[in-house]
């Protein structure tokens, strides 16, 4: 009898409570398990603060190509590296990581972007000389590696081209996605002549912390003031996929700077910017894992590859 009521059951229920777009094929993707591994991972010691241009930032980049390697996501421009200098520190050897899913049409891209590097190692006067980073940015970072992971997931060629940027060198003055901006805008692309228009760009920087318990699923979103769909967007998905997440929406006009978002709004791209807020140990050595909410790391992935799902396959936005 309770064979025949299941048969009963399954044959009335519409079809597409069972299916699975392929939105949500990559969504299932994004994981607590993996959130803990990324960042246990880039904010070990192993890794010396992830310092730019030094022994640790090197290790961390190491591990975010084999990463993206892992996951299918092809290397930008033949080379998941793109070594760069500053002539503020000529003696720093940095480099941003690169990869792609190229998208079906070969004239725009949208990007989706976090920087590694954090502050090193350095006496201070605790018995840790260790600045692991954890939330600065090792939570971005984590985030930027699992979407890169959902889009792959989700078996779907999406309209535009996605780059997952890994920048190097935020720290020493936006280095990385400065010197990214400014090389692109020169690169000619054959046949096209000028290189694939970047029709938006998203930021995820420090994005694991609360600064109070009343902020547990409190997050801020920054976005271009000409873009209000953008708001519009995170308000539907929080509603549509049950996302555990409080918005502070603010204009980008009253960003604060220091971000690897500034670059490319100060080119007129339309960017969405997440940030969790300052925090009692923000550039200090004890920015660990352990005090990461993790739950809130995943919801506000999970957001950004909704959104970037979106910059890349809506027609128009």
């Amino acid at each position: 009898m309770r064979l025949k009521l299941i048969l009963v059951v399954l044959f009335f229920t519409p079809f597409s409570l069972f299916a699975q777009t392929s939105k949500e094929k990559g969504l299932a993707e994004i994981t607590l398990q993996k959130a803990k591994e990324y960042i246990g991972v880039l904010a070990s010691d192993s890794l010396e603060g992830r310092k730019a241009g030094e022994s640790g930032g090197l290790k961390a980049s190491e591990y975010i190509k084999s990463t993206l390697l892992k996951v299918g996501v092809k290397p930008w421009r033949d080379t998941y590296y793109q070594p760069f200098e500053s002539d503020r520190y000529p003696s720093l050897k940095m480099r941003n990581v690169l990869g792609y899913i190229p998208g079906k049409y070969q004239d725009e891209v949208v990007i989706v972007g976090a920087h590694y590097d954090h502050i090193g190692v350095k006496a201070n006067k605790t018995n840790d000389s260790i600045y692991n980073g954890a939330d600065d940015n090792a939570s971005g970072t984590s985030a930027i590696l699992q979407i890169a992971k959902a889009f792959v997931a989700s078996g779907e060629k999406p309209l535009r081209t996605v780059i997952f940027a890994l920048w190097d060198g935020e720290e020493l003055g936006l280095l990385g996605s400065s010197y990214f901006v400014e090389d692109y805008s020169k690169n000619i692309t054959f046949p096209l002549l000028t290189a694939p228009k970047i029709r938006g760009y998203i930021n995820c920087d420090m994005i694991g912390r609360n600064k109070t318990e009343a902020d547990y699923n409190y997050v801020a979103c920054f976005f271009s003031p000409e873009k209000p769909v953008f708001k519009e967007w995170l308000q539907n998905d929080i509603a549509a996929y049950n996302l555990n997440l409080v918005p502070d929406f603010r204009s980008m006009d009253d960003s604060p700077g220091g971000s690897d978002h500034i670059p490319f709004s100060m080119r007129k791209i339309p960017v969405i910017f997440y940030n969790t807020d300052l925090h009692e140990d923000y550039h200090k050595p004890t920015d660990h894992a352990d005090k990461i909410n993790y739950e809130k790391v995943v919801n506000i992935t999970k957001a950004t590859y909704l959104n970037l799902w979106n910059m890349a396959n809506l027609k128009d936005f």
